[in-house]
Order: C-alpha cells, then structure tokens, then sequence
C-alpha cells in the first residue's frame, strides 16, 4: 500500500506585517539611542557644573535668561 504525502517548504509573509515590525524596531531602536544620548549629557553637564549650576542653568533655559 502506498500513501501520497504532499510537503511543503514556503511559508506565506505578510508585507504589512513585516514592514511594520521592521518601522517599529527601528522606532524602538532610535528611542533608546536618543534616551541614551540625553542621559550621557545629563550627567555631562551635573559633573562640570555641579547639581546647582545645573538646576540654574536649567531654569535660565526654560525662562529665556
């Protein structure tokens, strides 16, 4: 006796679907870089000024001095 047996090797992509998750990992990946990036000038700017001059200097970029 024998038996057909249908195999098969494709496999079906949405291109929404990946598109998608390839736009969001580089949103992702772009978010971390900018998070990381400010974090590294936060403490930039703490160890030349001190946690005063960067309180003061904060204030006088917020109201325009």
């Amino acid at each position: 006796m024998r038996t057909n047996t249908i195999t098969t090797t494709g496999k079906e992509v949405s291109i929404k679907y990946e598109t998608a998750k390839f736009a969001l990992g580089i949103g992702v990946s772009m978010a971390a870089f900018v998070g990381l990036w400010g974090g590294i000038s936060l403490v930039s700017a703490l160890a030349g000024t001190g946690p005063v001059g960067l309180v003061k200097g904060y204030i006088g970029a917020v109201i325009g001095i």
